[in-house]
């Protein structure tokens, strides 16, 4: 059984592959056998992180990419494809949080400054990678959507701190739930599968958050599982969603997010 979720000789690109849901989500695919390609804006960070996993005795590899440059997105993709001839899995993790702000407050440059990286970035770096993997007859796409991609802003839970959920990032996250089944219905044939994983609250240091004690407190308390998701909450399904584990799993919205959306 264990072999089912064995990830060896496998190629995954991980988007925005040293940030919050990044790191732990690479580690997780490195440790089950991949080879990683960890990508982001910053290539120095990339290849820093992925030396560090390699020194631990896994496979991968830091590059450059910038999401609102098609040119870069277009010259990642090649360059990955050159140096180890496949990619078998593309976890599209990366978001711009630039612009992001409430309705009455948004203007069109800064909507559409989010846009190039948040949607148009996602479809061309998936339209990059799936024209290989139409070729290969295989592939496996997970986009890191939100539950916010789920159900609508409970503004309560932030109550008198000050935060909030901007209006691009319920946009977005929706967006890509649906992108999602588009892929799957569309490339199913090619034997390209296409999921989606929908985190709540997450991130190490969370409880620690100076002044915003109120919106913890609230958000525990919404939550069956009564806290936040930590690093392995979401290495598991990722390692799972990316393995033959799932062969038979395609245009599913997996929801990792202790009940929040249950009630």
């Amino acid at each position: 059984m264990i072999d089912l979720f064995d990830l060896k000789g496998k190629i995954a690109i991980v988007t925005g592959g040293t940030g919050l849901f990044g790191a732990p989500i690479s580690t997780a695919l490195a440790q089950a056998g991949a080879m990683v390609i960890i990508a982001s804006r910053n290539a120095e960070k990339c290849q820093e992180f992925a030396q560090s996993l390699q020194v631990q005795g896994w496979q991968a590899a830091g590059f450059g990419l910038d999401l609102a440059s098609e040119s870069s997105i277009v010259d990642f993709v090649q360059v990955v494809m050159t140096q180890y001839g496949k990619i078998d899995i593309l976890v599209n993790n990366a978001v711009s949080r630039q612009g992001f702000s409430d309705l009455e407050q948004m203007n069109a440059t800064d909507w559409e400054e989010a846009q190039h990286t948040n949607s148009t970035g996602l479809m061309l770096i998936t339209r990059e990678v799936v024209k290989h993997m139409r070729v290969q007859q295989r592939g496996n796409i997970i986009n890191i959507s939100s539950i916010q991609g789920v159900v609508g802003p409970h503004f309560p839970v932030y109550g008198d701190t000050g935060m909030t959920s901007p209006v691009n990032y319920t946009y977005d996250k929706w967006g890509m739930v649906g992108f999602t089944k588009w892929l799957a219905n569309y490339y199913g044939k090619y034997n390209i599968r296409a999921n989606c994983i929908s985190p709540g609250g997450y991130g190490p240091g969370v409880d620690q958050m100076t002044g915003k004690e109120e919106f913890i407190a609230n958000y525990k308390r919404l939550t069956p599982l009564g806290r936040f998701a930590n690093d392995q909450d979401i290495q598991g399904p990722v390692v799972f969603l990316a393995s033959e584990a799932s062969s038979f799993i395609t245009g599913h919205n997996l929801v990792v997010d202790g009940g929040w959306t249950s009630w």
